[in-house]
């Protein structure tokens, strides 16, 4: 194992373990932003067609157009495009569906709307490599459609568009590191070769790395791998928003936070990602694109305020669901003989738009795959959204029994499928008795621990340097640690069944550390805590806490925070 000598003296023990742990030869290396070490992003296959084609649309004066999906990676990514047709001095249309009306992907009435508004060039952004039956009426009507996109080349055959960028096409390097490319990074790459080409014709063309803010936010929300180049691409985003220009931006960060100068990558992932994602869980996400685009810092708070009051009513609905779904579960734990191998609810009423965060929260709460259902809007027909637990791949268990559904898709983690409602016991029949041959450590979330910490080892030190080997997500996961030698002074149940947690040090040292578990199931029910606090008054017993650890900012403060997802009595197994 070598570390760069100069930063292993500087480095907190903890840290050095934590990185021989994950096989971090040189933190140096890893921590490098040099964007010259990055792969050719000008290297996908048809990027040169598509430029050509938009630079001759320039050129004759005609119009373009971006179509982009309805999450935070195809928002940004119209964003993303905005800016740099606009910094060309070319104005250009951003459409984005509904999720409730035209559903994901893009769809002929959308090639018959741009070719009404005298469109020549439609890009899509995020989606379209499924969509072969829009292309090729695309191409049956004269439009010229670009795709970019980064999912699955998943059907028989490539849509047979102008264009194909995705560097998960299937005749691209599927060993290379771009697949790993979200949305909006396939986006920058049409952006990067359209500069070399327009300058090549002797135009000046601005500087794409503002643009790189856009590259951060919607590749940290859609947790696309975060390997070497995709750090060095985040970091670089992140970097640049404290001083942002975009108005937009700015509005999700008040003036003392930027003050900083740093953003942490989890500021993305659980405040700005799901602000982004509200409109469009709840009903049309193009306020959030406005609020994106806009260079008006008012009319930007404007719009701010709108997703404020979206994402808080989006909270309530979705708490509203949770709870609802949790009643239900813990009536199926009490009714069963045996192990919860998954959790499958449904209840007519909830909001399509909010089912998949709460099927990932009942993942969180109980460690198995969660199927949650709701009403569509065809009589008799139900729809779901589906994540996995552990190493299952819920797609193929999923497919094995398609002939139940109507729509089906997804990947190894998450699916979403529609059926009849009559089907409901019978996929819970089938899934049960699959699962029942699946160990349950491919099919349950299990304990991951990257080192043992001490109390005392838990500095502000430490933490700093946590968050400068960020951001964390697919690729470089948050740090688990397992820390020992606590014992519990006090805790609160919140609201959600989140629990407040407050420990001391069992070896007497001045430790006291605050930590937060999200929508706590523990083993004796969501009230553990109680639990453990009854034995300690019996006997001051030693906890084992499983948490990542980080910094709770708050008007201008900073603390210590454990994020926790376990605690249990020492010694532990």
């Amino acid at each position: 194992m070598r570390l760069e000598s100069k930063l292993t003296n500087t480095l907190p023990d903890g840290i050095v373990r934590l990185l021989k742990h994950r096989g971090i030869d040189d933190i140096n290396d890893f921590l490098s932003e040099d964007l010259k070490t990055l792969p050719d992003l000008t290297s996908l296959k048809d990027l040169s067609v598509a430029s050509k084609r938009i630079i001759q649309a320039i050129e004759k004066n005609e119009k373009i157009a971006v179509y982009g999906d309805y999450d935070v990676d195809g928002t940004t990514s119209c964003a993303l495009l905005f800016h740099f047709f606009q910094s060309l001095g070319i104005k250009i249309k951003c459409i984005q569906p509904s999720r409730f009306i035209e559903g994901y992907g893009i769809h002929p009435p959308t090639v018959d709307q741009a070719i009404e508004d005298q469109i020549k060039v439609l890009i899509t952004v995020d989606c379209g490599i499924t969509n072969n039956e829009t292309a090729d009426y695309a191409l049956e009507r004269g439009l010229d459609l670009i795709i970019t996109d980064h999912h699955k080349d998943a059907r028989d055959e490539m849509p047979n568009a102008f264009a194909v960028i995705n560097p998960n096409r299937r005749d691209e390097d599927l060993n290379s590191p771009l697949t790993a490319l979200a949305g909006v990074t396939v986006a920058f790459c049409l952006c990067w070769q359209l500069k070399i080409d327009l300058e090549k014709k002797h135009q000046e063309v601005s500087s794409l790395y503002p643009l790189l803010q856009f590259v951060a936010i919607g590749t940290i929300c859609d947790l696309a791998k975060l390997n070497s180049m995709n750090l060095k691409l985040c970091r670089h985003g992140l970097k640049q928003i404290p001083n942002t220009t975009f108005e937009g931006i700015k509005t999700f960060f008040p003036p003392e936070e930027r003050r900083t100068g740093f953003i942490p990558g989890d500021k993305i992932g659980f405040t700005v990602g799901p602000m982004i994602n509200s409109k469009g869980r709840l009903e049309h996400p193009e306020v959030a694109l406005k609020l994106l685009i806009s260079d008006d810092i008012n009319q930007a708070f404007g719009y701010y305020s709108q997703l404020e009051i979206s994402n808080n009513e989006r909270k309530l609905i979705q708490k509203e669901v949770f709870d609802e779904a949790i009643i239900e579960v813990e009536q199926l734990v009490k009714s069963m003989d045996s192990e919860l191998k998954f959790t499958m609810v449904y209840q007519p009423h909830w909001h399509e738009g909010v089912i998949g965060i709460v099927a990932s929260k009942l993942v969180d709460a109980y460690k198995v795959p969660s199927l949650v259902f709701t009403n569509s809007s065809d009589e008799g027909i139900i729809k779901a959204s589906i994540r996995s637990a552990g190493t299952l791949n819920i797609f193929d268990c999923l497919n094995d029994c398609k002939d139940l559904f109507i729509k089906f898709g997804g990947h190894k983690a998450a699916a979403g499928l529609s059926m009849s409602q009559e089907n409901f016991p019978i996929l819970l029949k089938n899934l049960n008795k699959q699962l029942t041959n699946i160990p349950e450590i491919i099919r349950k979330n299990q304990r991951r621990v990257d080192i043992d910490l001490s109390p005392k080892e838990v500095t502000p030190g430490f933490v700093k340097w946590l968050e400068k080997l960020g951001p964390y997500s697919i690729g470089n996961e948050v740090p688990i640690f397992r820390i020992k030698g606590l014992t519990l002074k006090s805790f609160d149940i919140l609201k959600d069944i989140h629990v407040r947690w407050n420990f001391e040090s069992a070896a007497g040292d001045k430790v006291f550390l605050k930590g937060i578990s999200f929508n706590y199931i523990g083993k004796n029910g969501v009230h553990d805590p109680e639990f453990i606090f009854e034995q300690q008054n019996i006997k001051t017993n030693e906890l084992c806490v499983y948490c990542s650890i980080g910094i709770n900012r708050w008007k201008g403060r900073e603390y210590i925070q454990l994020m926790i997802n376990e605690v249990t009595l020492s010694p532990f197994e």
